[in-house]
């Protein structure tokens, strides 16, 4: 009985080293991989090509050199810190009520979460404009509820930019935690409180260790993504302390210097890629989203 358990065990795990079999099915990811080389990879390698070329690899140096480069990459780190964890704080309590609740209270906090995406990204942004601007919804409350005196400043600042990033993001971290929490055990924490646990000690020992991996991995794709943002920032923030992405579209559109805008795209390429990398060694983006088996 034990050797026939170990041939099965042997069994799985040589499959599992096998490389997969290619068949005609795999020819179906041809026409998406020559629309990721069409639409991504050559004009990628055509925006690496001029930086070296327009003038020169020199560009870099002057990109390194310009302090206001130097600060603006600083300041949408910042901004993609702040806003990774403001989507964390409001993130995790909607995704744990998400994971606690019935299943029709379930569907439309997921609804509420996944209806931002059918909508744009500009049209979003623009709403918060009207939400947060001096004359806006928000402010007309506050002034008539007499809770100030005078129309408080929610945008062309770094406020402005948070709270519309901050929402746009949101999905992005609700998503994997749901994903991870659906996948525990929920006997888990009734068993650790059947034993004498406290629900907070429970859940600070037994449930948010388990979470881990979906924090990390939502962690991973908002700060990733906060990166580029272009849209909101420049709606909703202040043309005195633009993001990176800001510098980049002003050195192509209002000073023609494809050159230089090329280079800052690399270097914004490569931090993200660097990032990705360092942030893939703490997190399976694949394993939190239930796209792969967590490796025992």
């Amino acid at each position: 009985m034990s050797s026939t358990v170990v041939a099965r065990a042997a069994a799985r795990a040589a499959a599992r080293r096998r490389p997969p079999v290619v068949d005609g099915w795999g020819l179906l990811i041809l026409p998406g991989i020559v629309f990721l080389l069409l639409a991504f990879g050559i004009p990628l390698l055509g925006m690496g090509l001029r930086s070296l070329t327009d003038p020169s690899p020199v560009t870099y140096l002057e990109a390194f050199q310009t302090r206001t480069f130097l600060i603006s990459m600083g300041y949408t780190l910042q901004v993609a810190v702040v806003v990774t964890l403001a989507c964390l704080l409001l993130g995790y309590p909607w995704a744990y009520l998400m994971h606690t609740t019935a299943p029709g209270v379930r569907w439309v906090l997921a609804g509420m979460v996944i209806l931002p995406f059918w909508s744009s990204l500009l049209v979003r942004t623009y709403a918060w404009s009207v939400l947060l601007r001096p004359s806006g919804v928000i402010n007309f409350i506050l002034l008539a509820l007499g809770i100030v005196h005078e129309p408080l400043t929610l945008m062309g600042n770094t406020l402005g930019v948070v709270i519309g990033m901050t929402q746009i993001m949101l999905p992005f971290m609700v998503l994997p935690l749901f994903a991870v929490m659906s996948r525990m055990d929920p006997d888990l924490v009734p068993a650790a409180q059947g034993l004498g646990a406290r629900p907070a000690t429970a859940f600070f020992r037994i449930f948010l260790p388990l979470t881990l991996p979906g924090i990390a991995a939502g962690v991973v794709l908002v700060f990733v993504v906060s990166l580029g943002f272009y849209i909101t920032p420049t709606v909703l923030g202040n043309a005195r302390s633009p993001m990176f992405s800001q510098h980049i579209v002003n050195q192509t559109t209002v000073l023609l210097d494809f050159g230089l805008a090329s280079a800052l795209a690399v270097i914004l390429l490569v931090v993200t890629v660097v990032l990705i990398y360092v942030g893939s060694r703490f997190a399976s983006l694949g394993e939190a989203l239930g796209f792969e088996e967590r490796r025992q």
